[in-house]
Parts: C-alpha cells; structure tokens; sequence
C-alpha cells in the first residue's frame, strides 16, 4: 500500500456511476477482478501523477534554483562522500 493508498483508507465510500468499455468489464468479470476495487486503484494512481505534476509545476523555480546551485557550486557536503 503506497502513501496515497494510505490518504483514502477509512474515509468511506460513495456509490458512483462510472461509464466503462463493454468488452472491459466483461473480462474484468470473467477474470474475477473486483471492478469498483479497480477503478479506485486507477484513480489512485491517476490522483498521485496528477499531484507530482502540480507539486512540479509550484515548486519549479525552486526546483530550477537548487540545480542551478548545484552545477555551479558542486553538491554541498559531498567532501564528505564515502563513496
């Protein structure tokens, strides 16, 4: 279970109604995948990109500071390196 697993776990559930392929669900079903378990997982997965790109998105001038800093200056502590 990932952090953002962790983020929805207790909160409850919400019935839905969620438009899928045909032939999706008809394997889904046949392979005996739980297909609301499914879905929650995509939108999981989809919640944490999307996340990552905002976070990227705010966060890139201090992103683009710190490598700059580094091309410049070397990484800090890195005498220090054993390896």
């Amino acid at each position: 279970m990932g952090r953002h697993d962790r983020e929805f776990v207790g909160k409850g559930r919400k019935p839905t109604n969620v438009s899928l392929d045909m032939a999706l669900v008809a394997e889904a079903k046949e392979l005996g995948i739980n297909i609301s378990r499914a879905c929650e997982a995509g939108l999981i997965e989809q919640i944490a990109k999307e996340r990552g790109r905002l976070w990227q998105r705010e966060n890139a001038s201090a992103l683009a500071s710190s490598n700059d800093y580094v091309e410049q200056h070397g990484l800090p502590l890195s005498r220090h390196r054993q390896f």
